[in-house]
């Protein structure tokens, strides 16, 4: 049958040898299991018309194993009613009935031997199948992870290039000038001078007040 072959060929394929030298294993195992379903599917279909053969040959095979049975009993019954042509005659369509018996054992037997075959290359072709789904999983999960990266590195290499952290560099210089002037300005201003004569001027005057307190209780004294 041709869908032994064609299953047995796919089966023979080695999934992580094809996936690896893929230009693009998601693809690829993508196509893996579109292909693989589809010989499953005809696998199945191929199974399902073999198994029907084997019941209809098994079916005949009975009936012609029957058949024997029946003309020999027959043959018997004659040979005790002493009638040896009846005998005979029941004993040739035994013969004939096992002529079939033969026939329809080998054809059995063969059919038998296809469906055993077939049924499991569906089972492997079935574990096979999952094991390309778990893979396909995996490897979109990696994609996407790999994709990311890109994005990220490829951003940052952006930032780089145009020279984002240059132009903060000199911002943040500019920015220090506009300050040191700021402060100097505020030094030549003199609100710090004022500021420094008011304290002294306001400890000064508490020096003197605590004199003349120290003065006042020495005459005090006297």
């Amino acid at each position: 049958m041709a869908i032994f072959s064609r299953v047995t060929d796919l089966l023979k394929a080695n999934i992580n040898d094809l996936i690896d030298r893929a230009e693009d294993p998601e693809k690829m195992v993508k196509q893996i299991i579109i292909d693989m379903e589809e010989q499953l599917q005809n696998a199945v279909q191929g199974l399902g018309s073999v198994m029907a053969s084997e019941r209809e040959m098994l079916k005949k095979l009975n009936e012609a194993k029957d058949e024997s049975k029946l003309w020999e009993g027959r043959a018997k019954d004659a040979l005790k009613s002493d009638n040896e042509e009846l005998a005979k005659k029941a004993i040739d369509k035994k013969l004939t009935a096992d002529t079939s018996v033969k026939q329809y054992q080998k054809m059995y037997d063969n059919i038998s031997s296809q469906s055993e075959t077939l049924r499991e290359q569906v089972d492997l072709l079935k574990k096979k199948l999952v094991e390309a789904r778990a893979r396909q999983t995996m490897l979109v999960a990696r994609d996407k992870v790999a994709e990311a990266r890109k994005e990220v590195i490829s951003a940052v290499g952006d930032l780089d290039s145009s020279g984002a952290f240059a132009k903060m560099d000199k911002m943040e210089k500019k920015i220090a000038e506009k300050e040191a002037q700021a402060d100097a300005a505020f030094d030549i201003s003199g609100m710090d001078d004022e500021e420094d004569d008011e304290f002294e001027e306001m400890e000064n005057k508490k020096v003197a007040d605590d004199e003349l307190a120290r003065l006042k209780e020495e005459l005090s004294k006297e």
